[in-house]
């Protein structure tokens, strides 16, 4: 066991194994869910002999499954993991969602990231009769959705070319941005601005405005959707701070 425990700034030990493991597991979902050894060695910072080894570990679980072009994959044994891991994500974000639909009265949500498509976690509905209505699990493009440009705003620009590159940027109304230089520019402006909209990219007559959650893991970004009509610039600009703040509050229950 020499050699594999390392103190942390919190004053707490752990297993440098475990860590890198779990490093490289972030690092292929980064990437879109598929790598070869050698990116992820580059990735990481790491030896490849050492990322060959941690990996052919995963294959064996079922964590991991190599393809026949020699990348690797995130394995089935990990959906199980998700499935659960998102149901208690969703759960601890009712009191945030509720927080934000109290104070603006318009539908809130909660989305994660995976691969090229993101998942409504958890919703709540507005106040108003009209109201917008998400399915928890229903899944959309990250191209077209506030809570996709949001997260991938944080994520470095090759990172973003991957993921965006994998999904097929299908144009889901008139507005949505479907050329990846144009996208780029779009995730510049979310990131001098620090929260993403989408302006009828979904949906016609549907505006949204979302915050993503600060952190590596997991990718997550909180949203306020509307009609276009009661979805104003003033809205958005009185929602975006309490939008940063329920975000801040749901990344500190990653750290307790």
């Amino acid at each position: 066991m020499a050699g594999q425990i390392e103190s942390t700034e919190r004053g707490a030990s752990r297993i440098q194994s475990v860590e890198r493991t779990f490093e490289l597991l972030e690092a292929m979902s980064d990437l879109g869910g598929t790598a070869g050894v050698m990116q992820l060695a580059a990735r990481l910072e790491t030896p490849p002999p050492t990322i060959h080894r941690l990996i052919r570990t995963l294959v064996e679980l079922g964590y991991v499954r190599q393809q026949p072009s020699r990348e690797y994959t995130l394995g089935p044994r990990l959906i199980r993991l998700g499935e659960h891991a998102g149901t208690l994500l969703g759960s601890w974000a009712l009191p945030y969602l509720r927080q934000l639909v109290d104070k603006i009265g318009e539908s809130a949500n909660l989305a994660t990231l995976d691969g090229d498509h993101i998942v409504y976690t958890a919703q709540m509905p507005g106040t108003h009769a009209m109201r917008m209505f998400t399915e928890v699990g229903r899944r959309a493009q990250v191209h077209c959705t506030a809570v996709g440009k949001a997260m991938l705003a944080q994520m470095p620009v090759e990172q973003v070319r991957t993921i965006v590159e994998g999904s097929a940027m299908q144009a889901q109304t008139i507005h949505t941005i479907t050329a990846i230089d144009l996208f780029q520019e779009e995730l510049d402006m979310v990131r001098a601005a620090g929260y993403a909209v989408d302006n009828e990219e979904q949906e016609i007559g549907v505006r949204c405005v979302a915050v993503a959650v600060p952190g590596r893991m997991p990718r997550a970004a909180f949203s306020i959707s509307g009609p276009s009509p009661r979805m104003t610039d003033a809205l958005i600009h009185r929602a975006v701070p309490l939008l940063r703040q329920v975000s801040e509050q749901l990344a500190g229950e990653f750290d307790k």
